[in-house]
């Protein structure tokens, strides 16, 4: 449990990690952004290179997914979360009230890292990476999301529009920036103070992922009324809505079971022992996914220019450290995931060194610390507006 705190504080404060010399001075052009200096950015030219040479670089064995390793990995995560639990219940209420104090955050930080692994397990079970089954996928998914309050399917599918569409400003489902004239009255005295600015990060991490999935928070904009829960919603097709109604089963069941131990065991004993944990993976699930596409190094295109290969291309890769492995590799392995997404999580590692000579500077790796970046682009990627090239878009904050 220690080992897991000391890791999420290495991350948080300053990760490192895997970063090659030449790396690290790209690195230090980025991390100069936030003082408002010049810092390199993506290429927005179409790349010389396609898709299928990309493809040809990655070693073969890496798009192999193994019913066994994949399942190693969720007993692994597992096994951790029930001996936390076991913890939680059995040796902290022994402690003196003092020293409890001191290790219910302790557990909370742990069991919530641990937890944020077998999200991106099932996460890996929506792009189906994690056998050659569908069906099973479909079924350790649900309900390894439904244990963690995510209603499976119809993230699934939006996120599945995600990776369609990712950097398209029309069409791209999460984190879509918007245009300096289509930003509300109150926008400048939000983020650009230092008070707006934190208030409106401890909403994100707080709510920001609860209001995504109910009010398509962040999300691209629909005729009408949008949530993950509606099966007849206009983010769903016909033969997507039986799915919807099973997740929603699927989180009900699980909210049903919590209500079962509150009554049981008191409300607060669920918050102490499941709910806090909950609230750190939704804390993880924002920050990794905001930073991934929110980078005042990265672009967006519009119609006129996006293409599926830039617009994948338009992520980062964030090293956390030793919280990389914690997190089955889903941050330092982001750009390698958007070009194929059936690729395993236990080659993704593997898959990203062989592309990187290919993209050369298409792929961006960031290490700054976690809260000097979620600073950073808070402040520094408001809305977005074209410069010297018609169709490209680049973050700005100036009002």
């Amino acid at each position: 449990m220690g080992f897991l705190l000391l890791s999420l504080v290495s991350s948080i404060m300053g990760a490192g990690g895997r970063m090659t010399e030449k790396e690290r001075e790209k690195q230090e052009l980025l991390g100069r952004a936030g003082a408002g200096e010049i810092f390199q950015r993506a290429p927005t030219d179409k790349p010389a290179f396609t898709l299928a040479q990309i493809k040809k670089a990655i070693p073969p064995h890496c798009f192999q997914r193994s019913v066994i390793k994949s399942f190693s990995y969720v007993v692994y995560d597992l096994v951790i979360i029930a001996s936390l639990l076991y913890a939680a219940l059995v040796w902290i209420p022994a402690l003196p009230a003092m020293q409890q104090l001191g290790a219910w955050p302790l557990y909370w930080a742990a069991q919530g890292c641990v937890m944020t692994g077998v999200w991106v397990l099932a996460h890996e079970c929506g792009h189906h990476a994690f056998s050659d089954y569908l069906l099973l996928d479909n079924i350790v998914g649900l309900v390894l999301h439904s244990c963690l309050l995510v209603p499976y399917f119809s993230w699934k599918y939006s996120h599945r529009r995600h990776h369609a569409n990712t950097g398209s400003l029309e069409h791209d489902e999460v984190y879509v920036p918007k245009k300096k004239e289509a930003l509300p009255w109150y926008t400048p005295y939000i983020y650009n103070n230092p008070v707006g600015r934190l208030g409106y990060i401890v909403v994100q991490l707080t709510l920001g992922w609860p209001m995504y999935l109910a009010l398509n928070t962040s999300g691209r904009p629909y005729p009408r009324f949008v949530c993950h829960y509606d099966p007849y919603g206009p983010m769903y097709s016909e033969l997507e809505r039986a799915q919807v109604f099973i997740s929603d089963a699927g989180v009900l069941a699980v909210s049903l079971a919590l209500l079962k131990l509150a009554s049981a065991f008191g409300f607060w004993w669920v918050v102490r022992v499941y709910g806090v944990p909950l609230l750190i993976v939704n804390a993880w699930l924002v920050v990794i996914t905001y930073l991934a596409h929110t980078h005042p190094a990265l672009p967006h295109y519009d119609s006129t220019e996006w293409d599926w290969l830039r617009g994948a291309l338009a992520t980062m890769d964030r090293d956390l450290g030793v919280l990389n492995r914690v997190f089955h590799n889903t941050t330092d392995t982001h750009v390698a995931h958007h070009l194929f997404s059936s690729i395993p999580h236990y080659h993704a590692m593997e898959a990203t060194k062989a592309i990187k000579p290919i993209l050369g500077e298409y792929y961006q790796l960031e290490s700054n610390p976690l809260a000097k970046a979620t600073w950073r682009s808070a402040k520094e990627c408001i809305y977005v507006q074209p410069e010297d090239r018609k169709g490209v878009f680049w973050y700005s904050n100036k009002f």
